[in-house]
């Protein structure tokens, strides 16, 4: 991850007007000492850190050049890659519009039919056909037929159809899409095709390579469709925009490589990038953005909201760059009807919204969300939302990587069991419980920074009432608002009889330094903390130098100055621990 995309790529602020509504974020620690997850400089405010934060919302950003650092490049089969495929021996066939008019040199052995601007062309059983388009027309089309693949080439091409698809590759064949120079599609407001399903329409898989530009205008369904999967690869520079429906849409899979991918949806429930099947992201950048509200779902009979990303099935996130912004009410940031598995990449979601109701249904606005289980293993990951920031319906499972997740709601909260056992992992909610395990929560590693709020809200939660516990078994651990009661304790757990808000803490285990950590503006009054050794504390110190972690509120590696000592009483977990009253309260 580049310091430079992510600082940018902050926002101005979460000034609401609802009652959920939450606070500023970062208004705690703006002066920490840098925005980056495992590089930079911490501090304990003034001018220690080596990077300077600057709030800036989430943007389209066409420009910038994406991510150089990738996953391994993902094929459903080894003939999606174009760099796998031959056309030398092709059939090249011009395509140039001329506004009113469309000119073709295809070959006697295709059938080609034109309306003015409106183009079909079938190429029946001919392989290896190369299709260059260019030019413009205002109201003109094009219509690709075949029994074979062929590889259509997009070269400073602009075409608007005001009465239905831009492009339609009703093929099932495959599609190798190579963007050259800058290209525009557009559909109209006022289609006149019952049928239509995008200004950009693929039947077959639809493979995009090349550097050049397309920009997809959608406004009578989707931006761009495909009823097979779409790959998306390194030098792509795309926009979709929809104001009717979702920007990008496939069936079968969406599989982005690489490339820059910036998607912006209007319509009420509609997705930035939509899939019925599963999505993996390997490389590139992708920004999505949706304002659109919630709304019935007739055939479903329930209230859906906007995403950012949405699968039917999993998500999996192994590099690139993810950055998504839901205004709406109901609006969601990542959402997954099965999992989401992150190995890698940066993942950035803000959701802004309130709940949806009608029908006396509602749907909330979740930073992620997934039926399925949440497994994250490296990446780093950045949540702020109205609602619960990270949510699944099933298990979540940490270990590696840097997750920070802010909430109105519990930050992170798991229907069933959660278990951290590596990373950094910093849950920080201003309404409800940090870390929210319906199951059992277990704590065997990795650092965990975890805020909750007053009575009976707690720092570090599991669902004693269904007869499951908190096992605290190792690991480094800070919890404002102390821990469930009845806990299971392995290793030993000590707590504060106060805290100071907005002030920096070091905790040592032994004689090594663990964490520098800075306290919320607010929060449950208990303090409790764990070391695999014998910890301590230090209160009010300075901190210099070091590793940056939790967003400006964690430190690890720091040289610590000042400060004084904290006295610490031990926690044996029996009749539970309190959470209320606020800082300087007394448990």
């Amino acid at each position: 991850m580049t310091k430079t995309t992510f600082l940018t790529m902050l926002y101005a602020s979460m000034a609401l007007t609802t009652a959920c509504s939450i606070e500023d974020p970062y208004s705690d620690y703006l002066n920490g000492g840098g925005f980056s997850w495992n590089e930079g400089s911490g501090g304990s405010g003034g001018s220690n850190g080596t990077y300077t934060v600057s709030l800036a919302d989430i943007t389209i950003d066409k420009t910038t050049a994406e991510p150089t650092t990738s996953a391994t490049a993902y094929y459903p089969e080894e003939e999606d890659n174009i760099d796998n495929e031959s056309f030398g021996s092709a059939t090249t066939v011009n395509i140039v519009f001329n506004d009113g008019s469309v000119s073709c040199d295809a070959p006697s052995t295709m059938t080609v039919n034109t309306d003015g601007a409106h183009l079909t062309i079938d190429h029946g059983s001919s392989s290896k056909v190369v299709y260059n388009v260019s030019g413009t027309t205002s109201a003109g089309s094009l219509t690709i037929v075949g029994e074979k693949k062929y590889k259509l080439c997009l070269n400073d091409v602009s075409i608007t159809n005001p009465d239905s698809t831009a492009i339609n590759l009703l093929s099932k064949k495959r599609a190798y899409i190579v963007l050259a120079g800058s290209n525009t599609l557009t559909d109209g407001s006022s289609s006149k095709d019952s049928d239509q399903k995008a200004a950009f329409y693929c039947k077959g898989k639809m493979l995009f390579s090349g550097s050049g530009v397309l920009n997809v205008y959608g406004n009578t369904k989707n931006a761009i469709a495909c009823a097979d999967y779409i790959i998306f690869s390194t030098g792509n520079n795309i926009y979709a925009k929809s104001t009717a429906n979702h920007g990008i849409k496939a069936n079968d899979g969406i599989f982005v490589n690489g490339g820059i991918l910036n998607v912006e949806v209007s319509a009420a429930a509609a997705k930035g990038i939509s899939c019925e099947s599963d999505i993996i992201v390997n490389g590139g950048r992708t920004t999505c953005i949706t304002t659109g509200a919630g709304a019935w779902d007739t055939d479903d009979n329930e209230t859906k909201g906007s995403a950012g990303m949405k699968a039917d099935g999993n998500i999996t996130v192994n590099g690139g760059q993810l950055y998504m912004k839901s205004t709406g009410n109901g609006g969601k940031g990542l959402s997954a009807d099965g999992t989401l598995n992150v190995t890698g990449g940066d993942i950035f979601v803000i959701t802004l919204g309130s709940k949806y109701s009608a029908n006396n249904d509602s749907t909330s606005p979740k930073g992620i969300k997934t039926d399925g289980a949440i497994t994250i293993s490296g990446g780093n990951i950045l949540v702020s939302a109205n609602n619960e920031a990270i949510e699944s319906k099933s298990t979540i499972d940490i270990t590696g990587g840097h997750v920070y997740a802010y909430g109105s709601d519990d930050a992170i909260n798991s229907k069933s069991h959660m278990t951290i056992s590596g990373g950094y992992v910093m849950a920080h909610s201003t309404g409800n419980d940090g870390l929210d395990a319906n199951g059992n929560c277990y704590i065997k590693g990795g650092v965990v920074y975890a805020i909750g709020t007053t009575t009976p809200e707690v720092g570090i939660d599991a669902n004693t009432e269904g007869g499951y516990k908190l096992y605290v078994q190792g690991g480094t651990i800070v919890a404002i608002g102390g821990l469930e009661g009845g806990a299971q304790l392995s290793q030993s757990c000590y707590a504060t009889s106060s805290w100071s808000k907005s002030t920096w803490y070091a905790l040592y285990n032994g004689d090594e330094l663990a964490l520098a950590f800075k306290t919320p503006s607010s929060g449950g009054s208990t303090l409790v903390v764990s070391t695999a050794g014998t910890a301590s504390l230090k209160s009010g110190v300075t901190v210099t130098d070091g590793t940056t972690y939790f967003n400006g509120m964690g430190n690890i590696g720091g040289t610590i100055n000042d400060g004084s000592s904290v006295s610490l009483s031990s926690y044996t977990a029996s009749g539970g621990m309190p959470g209320g009253g606020g800082p300087g309260g007394r448990w």
